[in-house]
């Protein structure tokens, strides 16, 4: 659209998985122009998983799609006449496989030296790991994430979804949006770094922090905040859980007028924050005793209109019929390549008055493989022959190489 603020900008995404493609799907959120570059048997995701369909269809919407084989020099020529013509490359290959195809920083800077070259990777470029393969749940490991979750006494736990994986999507999008503004500004073209590993540690800012103040080691405790009660903590009702907040002297003494039981306050168990924090068991038990035979929806409309922050734990199924989740219309359409519709959760902001309603379809591999060939200057009869010699690939030829 016109009015987008990334209108008329060019990325070329060599990414698969989704740290890489969350950060352009950001991108064309925002207006950009996006190719996606795919080898000839497409970005992983698309191997026919379930999950790998659940990638490619929330971080692929709206992507203009290629298929080349870069190891072929005709199909290296292809890719250089995309980098010349960018603004942005984005890519997420193991450290050293962009400049062995010849597409290296370097290189990309000597043909677009106002590219913005962007690189996503699992441990960083200058460690001993640096040509480890980097997932999100390697990430979760090693950056201590996972030493935190779980129960008390417990295994450790990945968090329930790739939260680094897709958390490095946001922070890429962000450089890049910056590095972006530097250029304009500034004319200063900055590369990017970006690992997974750095983002895993990053999101822990306060843990590290408090880690250093005290000394404490910080273990596995479950729900509940380590030093303050009640902070996050569970509470099971009679139709769920729900989770409730309340610690600050004020609050605190509010919560136990809430409960009816306002002599809770002046307990000795309970009187401070330390107290509650040694007695957590007996505090968790006596507010579960306070809420009686509460339903999730009664305990939220209970505390919150009374000002304590609480939440009811919800299912998906349950997430979806959420009044508030309604309101926010936070699921947008999509299509997959077949043009079946999809709900998609869009970007959780808006610029404006309006949330941006476009219906992005995911591409087939190859799809616009003769456009955006034609678009850098390949004669009809030129891409017929990289057809032929199986350097690109159509949708139609990639279907039926499969």
């Amino acid at each position: 659209m016109q009015h987008s603020p990334l209108h008329g900008i060019r990325v070329v995404d060599f990414g698969q998985f989704v740290a890489a493609p969350g950060a352009s799907q950001t991108l064309i959120e925002l207006g950009a122009d996006v190719v996606k570059v795919e080898p000839p048997e497409g970005d992983w995701v698309r191997a026919g998983t379930a999950f790998g369909d659940a990638i490619l269809r929330s971080y692929n919407r709206g992507k203009r799609s290629i298929a080349i084989d870069l190891k072929d020099p005709r199909g290296l020529e292809v890719a250089e006449k995309l980098v010349a013509d960018a603004d942005v490359i984005i890519q997420n290959m193991r450290p050293g496989a962009m400049a062995a195809l010849g597409l290296g920083q370097d290189r990309v800077h000597e043909l677009n030296p106002r590219a913005i070259y962007a690189t996503v990777s699992g441990f960083g470029l200058n460690g001993p790991s640096r040509n480890r393969p980097g997932l999100d749940i390697a990430a979760q490991a090693e950056s201590g994430l996972m030493s935190i979750t779980g129960e008390l006494g417990g295994n450790p736990l990945r968090v329930g979804t790739t939260i680094i994986d897709t958390a490095t999507a946001h922070v890429l999008a962000q450089a890049i949006l910056a590095a972006l503004l530097e250029r304009e500004r500034f004319d200063r073209v900055a590369p990017i770094e970006v690992s997974l590993l750095e983002v895993a540690i990053h999101l822990q800012s306060a843990e590290w922090i408090s880690h250093a103040l005290t000394g404490i080691p910080l273990v596995r405790r479950g729900n509940g905040q380590p030093g303050v009660a009640p902070a996050a903590d569970l509470i099971q009702t009679s139709d769920g859980h729900i989770v409730i907040s309340g610690y600050s002297p004020h609050h605190w003494k509010l919560l136990c007028e809430v409960l009816g039981h306002p002599e809770m306050a002046a307990d000795p168990r309970f009187v401070d924050n330390e107290a509650r924090v040694a007695h957590r068991g007996e505090l968790l038990a006596a507010m579960s005793d306070a809420l009686g035979d509460r339903t999730s929806e009664e305990c939220v409309q209970l505390l919150a209109g009374n000002g304590i922050v609480v939440g009811a734990v919800r299912d998906y199924d349950q997430v979806r019929r959420s009044e508030d989740v309604i309101a926010s219309e936070i699921f947008a359409k999509g299509e997959a390549p077949d043009g079946t519709p999809f709900d998609v959760a869009r970007m959780p902001y808006q610029l404006g008055d309006k949330h941006d309603d476009a219906v992005r379809r995911v591409p087939h591999l190859g799809e616009h493989s003769a456009e955006i060939a034609a678009g850098i200057g390949y004669t009809e009869a030129e891409f017929e022959a990289l057809i032929a010699a199986g350097v690109l690939l159509t949708g139609d030829t990639a279907k039926a190489a499969v």
